[in-house]
C-alpha cells in the first residue's frame, strides 16, 4: 500500500482541531499520536491507516513525511507554526487554519479519538518515555524504520485490542 497523503493531511488537521488549545500539545506529542493511531489501526485491522513510515529518533518518533507536509500546509496558509516557551523548553505548536475534512470511516475515527483521549494530555518528555517501551519502537534501532508487525507483541498498556 502506498502512503496516503490526503488522509495523512486530514489526520493531522483533525488531531490539531481537537488539541491545538492544550498547552502541552506540540510537534512531539502530535507525531507520537500519529504513530499510535497508525499502529493501533494496524493492530486492529492489519493495515496502517495512512501507510506513513515512522523512524526511531533520539527525540522519539519521526514520521517520514511530516516535515514536508507541514511546511507545505504552512506555505498554503492552512497551518500556522508558532514556537512558544513551555517551562524551560521551546514548544513547536501548530494551529489549524482550515476546518478538517471528515472523511474517516467509523472504525478509523474510533482509533483516532481513542488515541487522542489516551495521549493528548502528555507533554513531550512523558509521551516519549511512554512510547520508547512500545514493542515496535523498542525493537527498532536509532534511525531505523519502526516495523508495524511488532504491534502483536504489545502488552495491555499499549494494545488497543481490548479497548
Amino acid at each position: 500500500m502506498q502512503f496516503d497523503r490526503e488522509k495523512y493531511i486530514n489526520l493531522i488537521m483533525y488531531i490539531l482541531s481537537q488539541c491545538y488549545n492544550k498547552p502541552n500539545f506540540g510537534k512531539t506529542v502530535l507525531c507520537s499520536i500519529l504513530y499510535f493511531i497508525d499502529f493501533g489501526y494496524y493492530e486492529r485491522y492489519g493495515e496502517l491507516m495512512t501507510n506513513e513510515t515512522y523512524i526511531k529518533s533520539k527525540r522519539g518518533i519521526q514520521p517520514e513525511h511530516f516535515m514536508e507536509i507541514s511546511q507545505d500546509l504552512i506555505s498554503k496558509n492552512q497551518l500556522f507554526l508558532k514556537k512558544e516557551p513551555y517551562y524551560q523548553h521551546t514548544i513547536h505548536r501548530y494551529y489549524p487554519m482550515i476546518i478538517p475534512l471528515m472523511t474517516f470511516k467509523p472504525e478509523e475515527l474510533e482509533i483516532i479519538n481513542l488515541s487522542i483521549d489516551r495521549l493528548s494530555n502528555n507533554n513531550a518528555s512523558t509521551i516519549t518515555k511512554y512510547a520508547i517501551n512500545d514493542p515496535p519502537i523498542h525493537a527498532a534501532g536509532l534511525g531505523e524504520r519502526i516495523d508495524s508487525r511488532y504491534v502483536f507483541s504489545r502488552n495491555e498498556k499499549y494494545s488497543l485490542l481490548n479497548k
